[in-house]
């Protein structure tokens, strides 16, 4: 039988809607910036090194559900308020969103706070967004010269659409922009030629659509041969020499880089994991007497499987897809076998906290894995949720704390007057070569 759901909130006006909806904002501001506060002191104390993470934002990835580019704006905001006290007030006392503060911060020091402060108070979080933008372009342009910008703002991002298209958006500097242009013109050379007599002119291929073949091309030919410079060998190959009761127990013995610094016993196990190996016997006086074959730890069809099986790192709450290694629960030295049942994939930083002693794995009966800290405490996927009765209201805790939050004490003071953006723009300028006594009220008003 399904339960009827009743809303209080349908019985409310429009106003009384209104009112209690910004006064929850008030609320809600307070409370981001007491949890930005705690986050700002988990961070110092490294709290969260004491489970197998790799920063406090991989901690409250894993612990919080915060999406990880999320969270790692999350540490730095809260870092970035210990040393802006009029910002954190404020949003201490509930007047500013996070997002207001998040965009400040990026920008915001003890000789533009108290503009900035003013302008978030009395304009919306979309003016803050355009005023730091435009205010950042403007100092690039006072210290970068156009080279030097081209350089700076270079870069590449990708992604897949909804469609499962990868989509690339670029931003290269004029030279490497051209040579990619001539890279260009060079693969569609090598398309097959269009027979202009069985396509009419709109069903022909254009520009962009040969260009999208010409990158397949030059990818396939780049894995194929390399970069110019690497025709000695493999560019990423590693060589380690270690003995193989070093390798097998771990004892003391040789375990180093090729014409390298030594390594430890655990960390040659650890890149065994998921390597080639060359067996070399040698004779008392370590001159070889027989070379076997290179060997792959994994083969490709088992690498396959494990791709498929766990889709990225397994050690739970790690959002790492990419760049994982096979690991051995028991490892093939100790005569642990290359098959599935005996391989996990783990990211780099957590295939380390397993060799290095900080986390163990479990094979449990079912074949599930499970990690178990030193303390022998189990890391479990899901944190327990408190229950809503372990929580005060936040009015209780704003009220007990002399914190007063009212419907008006978050909403934005903006009543509709358009903001000048280079005036603006022009105030931060100068306080960034004036002392820190310039006031806010002192500065031309920038809305208005």
């Amino acid at each position: 039988m399904d339960a009827t759901v009743s809303f209080p909130e349908a019985h409310l006006s429009n106003r009384e809607l209104e009112a209690q909806i910004t006064e929850l904002a008030g609320h809600l501001n307070a409370a981001n910036y007491r949890l930005l506060s705690l986050i700002a002191e988990f961070d110092r104390r490294n709290g969260w090194s004491d489970w197998a993470t790799q920063s406090c934002a991989h901690w409250l990835n894993y612990k919080c559900g915060i999406d990880l580019g999320a969270a790692r704006e999350r540490v730095r905001v809260a870092h970035a308020l210990e040393k802006l006290p009029q910002i954190s007030a404020a949003m201490a006392r509930g007047e500013l969103s996070y997002s207001k503060v998040r965009a400040m911060t990026r920008i915001a020091c003890s000789e533009n706070e108290a503009y900035l402060l003013s302008i978030a108070l009395h304009g919306t979080a979309s003016h803050v967004e355009n005023l730091v933008r435009h205010y950042r372009r403007a100092k690039e342009a006072e210290e970068l010269s156009r080279e030097a910008r081209q350089q700076a703002g270079r870069c590449v991002s990708c992604f897949f659409d909804d469609d499962g298209s990868l989509v690339i958006k670029a931003r290269l500097p004029a030279e490497a922009g051209a040579l990619l242009l001539k890279a260009f013109d060079a693969a569609m050379r090598e398309i097959p030629p269009i027979d202009v007599s069985a396509e009419t002119p709109s069903e022909r291929p254009s520009i962009a659509v040969r260009r999208a073949d010409a990158v397949a091309i030059l990818a396939e030919s780049f894995l194929a041969h390399g970069a110019c410079a690497a025709n000695g060998g493999d560019r990423n190959q590693i060589i380690v020499h270690v003995d193989a009761e070093t390798l097998r127990h771990g004892c003391a013995g040789r375990c180093e880089l090729e014409h390298g610094p030594a390594l430890a016993a655990e960390s040659a196990r650890r890149l065994a994991c998921d390597a080639s190996v060359i067996a070399i016997v040698e004779d008392e006086n370590g001159d070889p007497l027989s070379v076997g074959r290179k060997t792959r730890s994994l083969p490709p069809a088992i690498r396959r499987a494990l791709q498929a099986r766990d889709r990225g790192c397994r050690f739970p709450g790690c959002p790492n897809t990419r760049y994982v290694d096979g690991h051995h629960i028991r490892h093939w030295a100790d005569g642990g076998e290359t098959r599935l049942s005996n391989l996990v994939s783990l990211c780099r930083f957590h295939h380390r906290c397993v060799h290095e002693g900080k986390v163990s794995i479990q094979v449990l009966d079912d074949g599930a894995v499970r990690f178990v800290a030193k303390d022998r405490s189990i890391y479990a996927s899901d944190s327990q949720s408190a229950r809503p009765s372990d929580y005060m209201k936040l009015s209780v805790i704003h009220h007990a704390s002399g914190i007063h939050i009212d419907a008006s004490t978050a909403r934005s003071r903006w009543r509709g007057e358009a903001i000048d953006y280079g005036l603006a723009v022009e105030a931060l300028l100068q306080r960034a070569t004036r002392s820190p006594s310039v006031s806010a009220e002192s500065s031309p008003a920038a809305i208005g």
